[in-house]
């Protein structure tokens, strides 16, 4: 699958500590860990002696153990001690399948393949998240939220704006004020951006003190990673955030578990630095549970593809946009 060749989050990066992860990634299951340098790993969860989830055992002196026979594994994946055959040393055969894995944006990410006829670096080919340089900008994680529902299907919520007034009312938007005013989508390298984007929001942010005309920048650049920049009436802020122009910026990043469910964070950049980081997570905590519900009931589960499975209006520009988006990559995950 070209899924397979992308990148994707699977954890927080904290969460994984001195033993076994397990996880799910498209449909397979996986084991992290850390060895003696704290550098990440991601496996099979199955040994390959006699296929024992490597996430029931234990890292031993930077080294996987099995829980089953004890059988300890390098972090290249070479098996080097059989303890039921001192002295045996394993061969070259004898090797766990590993795949690759990185930490960025406060979070482990995985490759189950390389695209075929390249030379994968860790970390190379990731989403870009262009808030993540700026230090003027603080940065936070919320979630993970487990959805029963496709990756795609989560990526066109977070795109589309008609559903503020509805699904956010009191909130992002509000029923007297659901026009949504024309905007912009373009391609992109490695996408799509939408520009242009305006909404009136009673609160758009965590710190809002007043309903505000916001303008809204989103960006897709990997098939279940979007990212939104926020940039409000200054006069809807308060003044100390206003002064040198007050902006956050919001990325998606969703694991996709299987075709029909998914894990997802936001990895968030704001201006405030003072303000504890529950603040933050309790607004986007809101938000997001406003749309699982939603995001939950629709059917299919799987985002179509084919334009005529769905009704579409210019005001879902963006949306249509990203579904074609997904066919000219060839995605097959989450799609139908």
């Amino acid at each position: 699958m070209i899924e397979e060749t992308h990148w994707h989050p699977v954890a927080l990066s904290e969460s994984l500590a001195d033993q076994p992860l397990a996880v799910t990634l498209l449909g397979h299951s996986l084991v992290l860990w850390r060895d003696a340098e704290g550098a990440v790993h991601a496996w099979a969860d199955q040994c390959p002696h006699r296929g024992a989830r490597f996430s029931l055992g234990r890292v031993v002196a930077g080294k996987m153990e099995c829980p089953y026979h004890g059988w300890q594994f390098e972090p290249g994946g070479r098996c080097v001690a059989v303890p039921a055959l001192s002295g045996f040393a394993p061969p070259a055969s004898h090797v766990a399948r590993t795949h690759q894995a990185c930490e960025r944006h406060g979070l482990v990410w995985v490759q189950l393949a390389a695209a075929i006829g390249s030379v994968s670096d860790a970390g190379s080919g990731l989403p870009v998240f262009a808030a993540e340089s700026d230090d003027r900008l603080r940065k936070l994680n919320c979630g993970p939220y487990d959805v029963a529902t496709s990756a795609p299907r989560i990526v066109e919520n977070f795109l589309d704006m008609a559903h503020f007034g509805f699904v956010h009312e009191g909130w992002l938007g509000m029923r007297e004020a659901v026009a949504v005013d024309d905007y912009r989508v373009d391609a992109t390298p490695h996408g799509l951006l939408a520009s242009g984007c305006r909404a009136w929001q009673p609160q758009s942010n965590a710190h809002s003190v007043a309903p505000a005309q916001v303008e809204y920048t989103y960006e897709v650049n990997a098939p279940y990673t979007a990212i939104l920049t926020k940039v409000p009436d200054p006069a809807s802020v308060p003044a100390g955030l206003a002064d040198g122009g007050f902006r956050e910026s919001i990325a998606l990043f969703i694991c996709p578990l299987g075709p029909e469910a998914s894990r997802v964070w936001f990895r968030m950049a704001v201006a405030d630095f003072d303000s504890p980081e529950s603040k933050f997570r309790d607004f986007q905590h809101t938000i997001f549970m406003q749309d699982k519900p939603v995001l939950e009931s629709q059917i299919p589960k799987r985002l179509p593809l084919d334009p005529r499975a769905e009704l579409h209006t210019l005001a879902d520009r963006s949306s249509s946009a990203y579904r074609r988006h997904l066919k000219h990559l060839g995605i097959t995950f989450g799609v139908c």
